[in-house]
């Protein structure tokens, strides 16, 4: 008899508490939500709201809410939202020094509990914290990896869909570079319905709804006030979950560890990949415009001065 894949999903927030949820939904595996202590019987609580919705929703999945890493014991796949949200006026940056420590001490609790999983960091600043969870874990890096560009592509094709009034499943498209405002979203590998968008919108349009795709995530922290998106990160993250645990090689944009890769010198930062059963199993790498390439060295300085400044907070 096959067993259901398990999945762990450290933080038991909004982003934490949606991914279990879109996982379940789709039938992905069992699902631990886990959350620190002081949160109570919190994860509980929503683990066993959820199992409630599945004769609803009709899913078959074993959830349960704990505290203690040991519910969580040789997980196929562990999710990391643990850490602090942004609020307005923040940068993702401005988490670096909590999230550095939260990152590390889950990651220290991985490395002793599910020794063989598959990691997928969705913490802010993102690209830093997959450094992070990497250095403590000490997983060859093909298992350890970060969600942004699914969330960032997912923005940016959400936004010309709505400016062309097409369905998003026809819009295609890539970014690349670190998470937040340096993000690099490529023109030359965005098409709709097959059709290069730069047919269909004028450069100037583009650049702006380049622009908005950048500063996706702040806008949604502005408008709730008290925290930051949560639905369109978890469906990302859950699509990541179900391209490893049902091997389909999907072509997605991660942050993926790259030292020979666009020569990035050892470091985590979003690129094409395919994910599949074997976790980051390639690193594409595109032919890039000169313009692109620039942007994308750009992305690139910013990630490494980040993972710099994060190297000193924790060794101090």
């Amino acid at each position: 008899m096959m067993r259901r894949p398990k999945i762990s999903i450290i933080g038991a927030g909004n982003v934490g508490a949606t991914c279990a949820h879109w996982c379940a939904a789709s039938e992905l595996g069992d699902i631990v939500l886990l959350d620190i202590p002081a949160t109570g019987d919190m994860p509980k609580g929503k683990a066993l709201d959820l199992m409630q919705a599945s004769p609803i929703m009709g899913f078959d999945a074993h959830i349960v809410g704990t505290n203690d890493y040991a519910d969580t014991a040789n997980s196929d796949v562990v999710v990391i939202t643990a850490g602090m949200p942004r609020k307005p006026g923040m940068s993702r940056d401005d988490l670096l020094s909590t999230n550095a420590n939260i990152v590390g001490q889950v990651a220290e609790q991985i490395k002793q509990t599910s020794p063989e999983a598959f990691v997928i960091v969705v913490s802010n600043p993102l690209d830093a914290m997959v450094q992070r969870a990497m250095q403590v874990t000490g997983f060859p890096t093909h298992r350890v990896m970060g969600q942004a560009g699914v969330l960032d592509t997912a923005r940016y094709r959400t936004f010309l869909a709505m400016e062309l009034g097409v369905s998003v499943e026809d819009v295609s498209a890539m970014l690349m570079g670190g998470h937040g405002d340096t993000m690099v979203p490529l023109a030359s590998c965005t098409t709709v319905g097959g059709i290069p968008v730069t047919q269909l919108i004028s450069q100037e349009r583009l650049a702006e709804i380049v622009e908005r795709t950048r500063h996706g995530g702040a806008e949604i922290v502005g408008l709730l006030k008290t925290g930051s998106a949560y639905y369109a990160p978890a469906a990302a993250t859950a699509q990541m979950v179900e391209a490893i645990v049902r091997d389909k090689k999907r072509v997605l944009p991660c942050a993926a560890y790259c030292d020979k890769e666009y020569n990035v010198g050892g470091y985590y930062v979003g690129v094409p990949v395919v994910l599949g059963g074997g976790g980051v199993e390639r690193i594409i790498e595109l032919k890039l415009t000169d313009a692109e390439a620039a942007d994308f060295q750009r992305s690139v300085d910013a990630v490494k001065a980040l993972v710099a400044k994060m190297n000193e907070l924790v060794a101090a």
